[in-house]
């Protein structure tokens, strides 16, 4: 059985983490954060010393860093995994990064004998920490066929989306775009149920059986019913992230993207006015405007 490895032990990293030991993998990982180094010890899994020593002990190893100046940094250079990893090996770019960026470490990768797998995924804390991710994986089929079990142990849908690096970060940009206008149509919904006076939990029956349902929509309206905006591991950043690298794309592909200009907008607000919040905290500001508040017995 191939030996893995974790870099990053956050909310997502931890999730992979946890299943790949669960699958029966011998799993090392790395994270600055000591709180995130003793939880995963505790799961099972060993503390590699740093970059190199992890890559020296993994067939495979996933990387679900915050941004592609971190991937670029655990990846190549001297010290980084491409260089560390023995031959065959595979990296596993779990991260959301730009497409161009991942372009940019696939070329400089290119004489390496080590394997990179673009593939972010979706499903967020859920799904991480539920091993039913969905992955959207780039790489050449027989990569893909050699890695899969790997894969496997922390995704429920694995879908083949190119073969080249930067396929499956522009996917997860298109994605992310839909996404971001999901929430903030829900989080205004949200507040004009509010101001009409509307129960939440009226509302949550009334979408959650209709057309709009779906896993967003109803996760989020359920977390700002019972005003639970932080702590639900869904850090506002990271989605204001993926969508300015879903603007981004947009600008260099010349794609007007109206409706996630929006989002972004929304997101940039409810960021500003709490850093700490999780991507519901959106809602709150558009409460603050109108003077009403959604929750799950009635609107406040």
């Amino acid at each position: 059985m191939m030996t893995c490895g974790v870099i990053g032990l956050g909310d997502m990293g931890s999730g992979l983490a946890k299943n790949l030991i669960a699958a029966g993998f011998e799993t090392y990982g790395l994270d600055l954060d000591p709180a995130r180094r003793a939880a995963f010890e505790a799961m099972g899994g060993t503390l590699a010393m740093d970059v190199p020593d992890l890559g020296q002990r993994c067939d495979a190893v996933f990387v679900m860093v915050m941004n592609g100046d971190q991937a670029r940094s655990v990846m190549l250079g001297d010290t980084g995994l491409s260089q560390t990893m023995a031959a065959g090996g595979a990296i596993i770019l779990s991260a959301t990064i730009k497409p161009a960026e991942a372009r940019s470490i696939g070329a400089d990768m290119a004489e390496s004998s080590v394997h990179l797998i673009d593939t972010p995924v979706s499903g967020g804390f859920p799904g991480a920490q539920g091993g039913t991710l969905t992955m959207m994986a780039a790489a050449p089929d027989a990569v893909l066929d050699q890695f899969a079990p790997v894969m496997e142990a922390v995704s429920a849908n694995i879908h083949r989306v190119g073969t080249r690096p930067g396929d499956g970060q522009t996917v997860k940009a298109c994605l992310q775009s839909l996404i971001g206008a999901q929430f903030s149509a829900t989080f205004e919904a949200a507040a004009l149920a509010a101001k009409a006076g509307v129960s939440g939990q009226v509302l949550l029956d009334v979408f959650s059986t209709s057309s709009a349902g779906c896993g967003v929509v109803n996760n989020a309206l359920e977390k700002i019913i019972d005003r639970q905006f932080e702590g639900t591991g869904s850090s506002i950043h990271t989605m204001h992230k993926d969508l300015t690298i879903a603007m981004g794309l947009g600008e260099e592909l010349g794609v007007p993207l109206h409706t996630a200009a929006s989002a972004m907008q929304i997101f940039h607000a409810g960021r500003t006015k709490y850093p700490d919040g999780d991507n519901w905290v959106c809602t709150r500001v558009i409460e603050e405007i109108i003077g009403a508040e959604l929750h799950r017995d009635g609107a406040k």
